[in-house]
């Protein structure tokens, strides 16, 4: 597996320096390095890309402006030494964010975050075209007990326990099923469908977006649900009244 990149940035030395990182990294193909969105424009026109590590602030196109462009959008991450820009990019979709100065083992855990995202793009695009061969309908897509889940991913069959799952995030028309001692798992299933078979009494949704685990918690932090100190999920402003309403069951008091 390679994922296909470029990097963008109008300074040369850091240009040279993310260049130099990406090349250091087995699973990444360093296509081009751009000196601005114009000529990562010209690239992308003639190349397929996976992913894109970019400066925010360039004189021409702001880095920021030029991935909103995109409509076909290559996974993203943004460097800047602007930490301004850290919420404007998540509300992008960006993957991660890299604050300069960074160093190799910064790199590396954002391209990590790339190659996971890469992976779960993978697995749905090979899902979305089976299921479109084989005209099925949701239901087809797992199989549920009272203890475990099977699900389909790709063309696997995968065997989920119920109470391993720590959380749910809804992805458009793919859910992805975070659980403990395994990878995540992207299916094509809705999160209402979801939701209407899961047990009542361990799983709720905090999210448009997240159903959780409520035996998985481990912390609540401001308005986010941490799991174990490893992830965490935000709570949406129509599910606090609920949410609060079970943490209050259990305070000592």
């Amino acid at each position: 597996m390679k994922i296909r990149c470029i990097v963008i940035d109008d300074e040369p030395l850091a240009l040279q320096q993310m260049a130099m990182y990406v090349e250091k990294i087995p699973y990444l193909e360093l296509v081009k390095a751009c000196t601005g969105p114009t000529e990562a424009m010209e690239v992308l026109a003639t190349e397929k890309i996976d992913a894109i590590f970019t400066d925010i602030e360039m004189p021409d196109i702001n880095g920021m402006e030029y991935i909103r462009s995109l409509k076909d959008r290559p996974i993203v991450v943004f460097v800047t030494a602007y930490s301004d820009f850290a919420v404007q990019g998540f509300q992008v979709d960006a993957t991660d964010y890299l604050l300069k100065p960074f160093s190799l083992s910064d790199f590396i855990r954002s391209a990590e975050k790339v190659k996971q995202q890469y992976e779960l793009r993978t697995a749905a695009s090979m899902t979305k075209d089976k299921s479109e061969d084989d005209v099925e309908d949701e239901d087809s897509h797992g199989a549920w007990d009272n203890e475990y889940v099977f699900v389909r991913a790709d063309s696997r069959t995968v065997r989920l326990k119920i109470s391993d799952i720590q959380y749910i995030e809804s992805r458009r028309e793919y859910v992805v099923v975070f659980s403990e001692n395994s990878h995540p798992v992207m299916t094509l299933f809705s999160l209402k469908t979801i939701e209407a078979r899961l047990p009542k009494d361990t799983f709720m949704r905090v999210h448009r977006s997240f159903i959780v685990n409520l035996k998985k918690i481990t912390e609540v932090v401001q308005n986010r649900i941490v799991f174990n100190k490893e992830a965490s999920v935000p709570i949406g402003d129509q599910y606090k009244k609920d949410f609060q309403d079970f943490l209050n069951q259990f305070f000592l008091k």
